[in-house]
């Protein structure tokens, strides 16, 4: 999932994702779905989303990002400090001291010297630009089907899993905690890749 690319586009629709560290199932842990919501109704100030899942230890998301001073490497940034930081919160008040230890166990030397005190996701994040309609498509079923797969198997339909934007998608309803803009509403994409 390693991406260090700056990606410098505005007026683009991005899919992306970032994970807990360890895998470990933090949102879970501290509950902190309201809290990525709120962080969801800050992007949309600005910004469209246009898909996601929150996973108990990881989130995809679906964005268009409009004009902005940042590009969309500089907003998932501070998003994912913005959660950090709450996620450490809720961790102390619920005494989590095994889990806080391991945060803190992987914060390098340099982090530390820059008062770095807990690592909470792992260093990279997974950024693509969606340039075609297809690719879209394909990360929005990837991502509506991510509590079906594997060792999850959270709910038997896309649509019953209460964090992700499927029931929107496939039965033309709003999300109760974030508004959701349809990605054919953003402007129209080509269907499938030209060749360069």
């Amino acid at each position: 999932m390693a991406i260090k690319r700056t990606q410098p586009e505005h007026d683009q629709t991005y899919f992306c994702s970032f994970t807990c560290l360890n895998w470990i199932p933090l949102f879970d842990l501290t509950n902190l779905y309201d809290y990525i919501y709120n962080w969801f109704s800050l992007l949309n100030k600005k910004h469209q989303i246009t898909g996601f899942v929150i996973m108990p230890n990881h989130l995809h998301l679906l964005i268009h990002i409009r004009e902005d001073k940042n590009n969309v490497n500089k907003i998932l940034g501070n998003g994912k400090r913005f959660l950090a930081y709450e996620i450490v919160k809720r961790l102390k008040e619920a005494k989590q001291e095994d889990i806080l230890l391991t945060l803190e166990n992987r914060v390098s030397i340099d982090e530390k010297n820059r008062k770095k005190k807990h690592r909470v996701f792992e260093v990279s994040s997974d950024i693509k630009a969606c340039y075609h309609e297809n690719f879209l498509l394909q990360k929005l079923n990837y991502i509506h089907n991510n509590p079906l797969k594997g060792k999850w198997k959270l709910v038997v339909t896309p649509e019953g899993y209460p964090h992700s934007s499927a029931a929107f998608y496939e039965l033309n309803t709003q999300h109760p905690h974030i508004k959701i803009v349809h990605y054919k509403d953003l402007g129209l994409l080509p269907t499938v890749e030209t060749v360069q």
